[in-house]
């Protein structure tokens, strides 16, 4: 009787992980069948004119999307610029102080902040400085996707340095050193690795949002530096062109999507490396 309910058990136990790597597979399937089918439609579309031109008129054959390449690294790279500094720094600040009111007030806000639809965040900010300003412009852009970056940054910061020993700033002040100066020399260089994989996270979570973009950056059909004009992005580019009833413009699209998507694909990887490698818990 022992021996049955001990086989009982064990099969019992089998089963159930089975079952869960089952799931497990299954939960990865999509990724695997988006990945493919964008590789599949994108890969033959890509070549150096699709990377050193801009879109062709309807009609013409060939044309790039070097527009919307270099217009979301503009984006981007103006709303990290943005956003980096404000989340490091606030992170900081809830990490010093756990339990005032202002940290209470600003954890909540975040928290609420991370649930805001990035269409929402569009739409204010379009309130903000589109109109005031009368034209869009990639610096509306920018500030709308920063402002998405924000809960990422400080989070990730907060959540670092509370891992780092308390000693550490024990230590700094005994020898004498200035409050800030223990924190910006001694306890946020130890952190830097996890602060790092924050700031990957976050811009892999704005490289591809396309919603915020329709109320601020708005698009360009020609190749833009002034980022008080409107610019075009690859997550524009994608949508404009993946809903036109026009094939060249479908080629350029699935083009786009598979640049973006091995992009998003890359940042995630190095963000997941890197927390391995210093062990960050994000």
């Amino acid at each position: 009787m022992r021996n049955v309910n001990i086989k009982y058990r064990v099969a019992k136990s089998k089963s159930i992980q089975i079952i869960i790597v089952l799931l497990a597979f299954i939960v990865i399937l999509p990724l695997l069948a988006i990945i493919l089918y964008i590789f599949k439609e994108g890969a033959t579309k890509i070549n150096w004119t699709f990377l050193t031109k801009i879109p062709k008129p309807v009609g013409e054959a060939g044309g790039g999307i070097v527009n919307a390449l270099l217009g979301s690294a503009i984006i981007v790279f103006v709303a990290s610029i943005i956003a980096i500094p404000i989340g490091i720094f606030t992170g900081i600040y809830l990490s010093e102080n756990k339990t005032s009111k202002l940290a209470y007030w600003s954890r909540l806000s975040v928290d609420i902040l991370q649930g805001v639809p990035s269409i929402v965040i569009g739409i204010v900010v379009y309130f903000w400085l589109v109109k005031p300003f009368g034209t869009f412009s990639s610096l509306s852009g920018s500030v709308a996707l920063a402002i998405m970056m924000l809960p990422i940054l400080i989070r990730s910061t907060e959540e670092t340095l509370k891992m780092i020993p308390f000693s550490l700033k024990e230590a700094g002040l005994a020898l004498g050193l200035p409050y800030h100066k223990v924190i910006l020399k001694v306890i946020v260089p130890c952190g830097v690795s996890g602060i790092l994989s924050g700031v990957i996270l976050s811009i892999a979570r704005i490289a591809g949002e396309t919603a915020p973009l329709l109320f601020t950056a708005f698009g360009n059909p020609y190749l833009s530096f002034n980022i008080l004009k409107p610019m075009h992005s690859l997550p524009l580019l994608i949508f404009n062109y993946a809903t036109s009833p026009y094939d060249d413009w479908h080629n350029l699209a699935w083009g786009a999507a598979l640049i973006l998507l091995t992009t998003v694909l890359l940042l995630n990887i190095i963000t997941k490396l890197t927390t391995k490698r210093w062990n960050v818990q994000l």
